[in-house]
């Protein structure tokens, strides 16, 4: 390894890339990264972080909606979405900041440019100047994450993705938003909390698929008891700019509909943001949606060229991300080769209200196992029952009835990501119906609910 000018070098400085350097300086490897954007990739800056933040900015419509029924009052509230981002601008900068402290304490060099690839050991880095230089690695990880995906139709230059989303200047009247994943989901409660009039489009017949069928569709409930439009089995053909003022674009719907609106969103799907990483310069194989494929330790089919995160299109979650760093330092740097494991990996949508699972669907359970046990509550919660608020939340266990290991856990309802997080660890370990049973309940809570099912 002496040979080279690096042990590692790491092309993005994500969540992922980031764990990865300084995990592997830390086992004593010469470390550098590269990154050409900012600091901590798409979830500090465009994506989990900053999304959060506008969930919760957006919730408060609900807090003060609810007040009255705890015996508060106040006079109407005002909003300034200006503010907000102004805050939440502040917040990202100081996350930035850490992020560059963490690697420098590291002991882990940073380019901040474009880099790309020459040949398997060799990376040139344009940080804007004339020309770029080049260094060498013995082992070079890609860990770029990804991009929105903007569909080809007519007008979608008027259309805007979640990166643009967090800095609008000012909130429209009415929003679209298109697609049926996280992404789309979140925003339209976001933009619905902070008094929008939204309407959410999505090509398929119930958004979110992957999770549970029954969460789904209760999911889907709520939302429209909260006013949000829901216009399923619908695609937009394509995307006018009109005279109005307030609603400036209108959409052309498969079904002959019209939307008009003054901001359309695409959450359409992401992709892996390889253009232009020289990667057909060291014959690295590519998936049918660009993902860098890899096995089960991260390696692509060059030896020597290693992809982690979203780049790789396996589970593109940001913990999944720091998972796969932590077991690829391992493997390269401290001579225990630890393969990802991406079972049972819990996740939550913060949309409102919110979800949360882990383990397995109540249909890939049916799918996989012989006999399944399937245990559900739907309740009111304790909180609301002084307000006028009618959300119910919803919670599933799912069990193997031959085993009584408890398959999955899934959970539509106030706290659910805080909830499922605890749950989490007892899916892993295998835990079955009984442990669950034999457990204490905290009472009065939602949690509670899931060792008192019967």
């Amino acid at each position: 390894m002496t040979d080279y000018d690096y042990d590692l070098f790491v092309i993005g400085a994500g969540s992922g890339g980031v764990r990865a350097s300084r995990m592997a300086a830390g086992y004593g490897a010469r470390v550098a990264v590269a990154e050409e954007r900012y600091l901590g990739g798409t979830c500090v800056n465009v994506g989990c972080v900053p999304k959060k933040l506008l969930v919760c900015a957006s919730a408060f419509a609900d807090h003060y909606r609810e007040a009255s029924g705890f015996g508060w009052a106040a006079e109407q509230p005002a909003f300034d979405w200006g503010q907000l981002l102004a805050n939440k601008n502040r917040e990202i900068e100081r996350l930035n900041g850490i992020y560059r402290g963490l690697l420098d304490s590291a002991g882990v060099e940073l380019f901040e440019g474009r880099a790309r690839l020459l040949d398997p050991h060799t990376v040139e880095i344009d940080e804007g100047g004339s020309g770029g230089s080049r260094v060498t690695a013995d082992q070079i990880l890609v860990a770029v994450g990804s991009w929105p995906d903007m569909p080809p139709i007519p007008g979608i230059e008027h259309a805007i993705s979640s990166n643009e989303a967090f800095y609008l200047e000012r909130l429209p009247e009415r929003v679209a938003v298109v697609g049926g994943g996280y992404i789309g989901v979140e925003f339209a409660g976001i933009f619905a909390g902070l008094g929008c009039d939204v309407t959410q489009i999505y090509r398929g017949p119930l958004f979110l698929r992957g999770f549970d069928e029954e969460i789904r569709a209760h999911l889907a409930e709520e939302m429209r008891d909260r006013g949000i439009c829901l216009r399923f089995e619908s695609r937009v053909e394509s995307i006018e700019e009109t005279a109005g003022n307030d609603d400036r674009l209108r959409l052309h719907l498969d079904d002959g509909g019209t939307v008009d609106c003054g901001e359309v969103l695409y959450a359409t799907g992401r992709r892996p943001l390889v253009a232009g990483l020289g990667l057909e310069n060291c014959g690295v194989e590519l998936g049918e949606q660009g993902e860098i494929v890899v096995d089960e330790f991260s390696c692509s089919n060059v030896p020597h060229i290693w992809a982690i995160g979203d780049v790789t299109d396996r589970l593109n979650l940001t913990p999944v991300a720091i998972h796969e760093a932590m077991c690829l330092s391992r493997t390269l740097f401290a001579g225990e080769p630890t393969p990802v494991d991406h079972e049972a990996v819990a996740t939550a949508v913060f949309s409102q209200p919110p979800l949360a699972a882990v383990g397995l669907t109540e249909e890939e359970a049916r799918a996989r196992y012989e006999e399944v046990d399937v245990y559900r509550s739907r309740f009111r919660p304790l909180k609301l029952t002084l307000t006028d608020n009618q959300e119910r939340t919803l919670i599933k266990l799912i069990v193997d009835r031959s085993s009584g290991r408890v398959l999955g856990a899934h959970m539509l309802g106030a706290d659910a990501p805080e909830i499922i997080q605890g749950l989490a660890v007892a899916v892993k370990m295998g835990a079955t119906k009984d442990d669950f049973d034999a457990a204490m309940a905290i009472h009065p809570t939602s949690a509670e609910e899931f060792v008192t099912l019967r």
